[in-house]
Parts: C-alpha cells; structure tokens; sequence
C-alpha cells in the first residue's frame, strides 16, 4: 500500500474509466485462440499465442503500475486497504478449491477408482488386471489393455525432499523480512526477500531437473495412466504458482528498493507473503499424499 499519509486519502477512490480491462481480454482471446489451435496442429496457433502472451504481460504491467502510481499518491485509504484484503482472501479461496479439486481426484482414483475397476464383477473383462496402485508396468492400473507404458514411480529421495526444505526456508526468510519491514529496518528486509526469491528460483530450478529425469529415465509422462496425469496435474500447477509467486516477491523486492511500502501500509507485501504461505502449505500436501503415500 501507499506510503502516503493516512489524512491524504479519500474515503473511497473511484478510478477513472480505464482500458486495462478491456485490452487484458483481447489479449487473453489471442492466447486462448493460438493454444486452441496449436494443440490441434495448426501452425499459426504458436505465433497467436507468443503475440496474446507478450500483448497481455504488456497490459498488465501498465496497469499494475497506475495501481502502484494510485497507490503511493496518497489515493488509497483504509477502505481500498480491507478491498484488496478481501480479494485476495477470496483469490487465495479460489486457489484452495483448485488443489483442492485435484487432491480430491488422486484420492478417488486410489479409493475408489482402481478398486472397482479390481473388483470381481470385472474380473471377466479383463482377468490378468491387477488393481495396484501406483502402476509400474503394462496391463496393470489403469491400463488393461496394455495401452501404457511400463514406468517407474518417483520417492521423496532426494529432490522432493530438497524443495521441501527449499521451500521451507523460503517461508523462514520472508518471515523475518516481513518482521524487519515491520520494524523500519528495510536494508535487512530486502536482503532476506533476495534470499527468498533466489530459493523460489533455485525450487523451480530442481523440479525441471526433476521432471528431466522422470521422462528420461523413469519414463513417466503425463501418458502414464492415472497415476501419471495426477502427479504432473498436482506438482505441475503447483510450480507454477511458485513462478507466478516468485514474480510476485520479486517486484515487492524491487518496490521495496524504491522506498516503497512503510511498517503500517504495506499489503501489497502482505498479500505477495499470504500466497507464498499458500504455495508452501500445497508443496507439503504434495509431498505427504503424492511422494511418500
């Protein structure tokens, strides 16, 4: 939030008519539309994609930085303060449902999906079926017909193990960044919010490496039955919501190196830590019910 005084502030800011709005749909039409089209084989589908991408970041970015503008003009009162609360509460939510809805498939497919699949009325369909779970070879979850092909699972050793403690930290040292903003000392929040995006960025880093190995030496793809879809769905999306809250804390780092945010206003800081504390509480979701279960 602004580091304006609290006086300067309207009761409530009603912003002017904007464009943002609608230029951020245009963009995400052409993402929408060249995704659509490139997974169908349409050659034109990547470039409409790269272009609604780049055109839609554009947007963003000069609407972000009116709403910065806004914000340290003093524009913003005690009133858009409990807003941006509430949408991000709500946002955060939203996010919850969606791991939520995943989670809840992985169970189904363990509990209740396989099993019956195992059970004796089908056992005339297909005799030779065996419902374990995970699958690791041909003709057995999810693949009776020999459809799959054979895999190995993943462990918790190492590399899950590692991003947990990468993560972990990474909770650690915006912590006391946090503490420090709140104390006046922004020389020592800046530094630890650096650590905290460099472990975000070295997390992202080791889960590619991860999934390198996976598909090369393991050969478990997206392809790889249930057990295949549910685990790239789940760490998948969960990576990327540690790039987009990577994103996030760095350009509360970089505000924070142009003095803004103050020890009573910062949500825009707050609300980057709350999903950042977000993503943590999935990865060791992930890491219990995907890895060790």
């Amino acid at each position: 939030m602004s580091s304006a005084s609290h006086g300067a502030t309207p009761h409530y800011f009603v912003p002017a008519p904007s464009r943002h709005p609608f230029m951020a749909a245009v963009g995400l039409f052409f993402v929408v539309l060249g995704a659509g089209q490139w997974v169908n084989g349409v050659g034109w589908g990547a470039y409409s994609l790269a272009f609604g991408l780049v055109f839609w970041l554009g947007v963003l970015y000069q609407w972000f930085s009116q709403a910065v503008g806004e914000s340290e003009g003093g524009l913003y009162g005690h009133k858009i303060d409990m807003s941006f609360r509430w949408s991000m509460s709500w946002f955060i939510f939203s996010e919850v449902m969606f791991f939520g809805a995943f989670f809840t498939a992985l169970w189904w497919a363990r509990s209740h999906s396989v099993p019956a699949l195992g059970s004796l009325e089908n056992a005339l369909l297909w005799p030779d079926f065996k419902a374990v779970w995970p699958s690791m070879a041909a003709g057995m979850t999810a693949s009776p017909a020999g459809i799959i092909e054979p895999f190995s699972t993943v462990g918790p050793f190492w590399l899950p193990t590692i991003n947990t403690a990468l993560l972990l930290s990474s909770g650690v040292t915006l912590t006391i960044a946090h503490h420090a903003l709140r104390e006046g000392h922004r020389a020592r929040t800046v530094n630890f919010m650096w650590v905290t995006v460099l472990l975000g960025l070295i997390f992202l880093g080791v889960q590619g490496y991860e999934y390198a190995h996976l598909y090369g030496d393991l050969n478990l793809k997206l392809t790889s039955g249930v057990y295949g879809s549910t685990f790239y769905m789940l760490t998948g999306f969960h990576g990327f919501h540690v790039f987009v809250g990577m994103l996030m804390l760095l350009f509360v780092t970089l505000r924070l190196r142009k003095g803004h945010f103050t020890a009573e206003r910062h949500f825009g800081f707050e609300g980057a830590a709350w999903y950042w504390h977000f993503v943590d509480v999935v990865w060791l979701g992930l890491y219990i019910l995907v890895y060790w279960l």
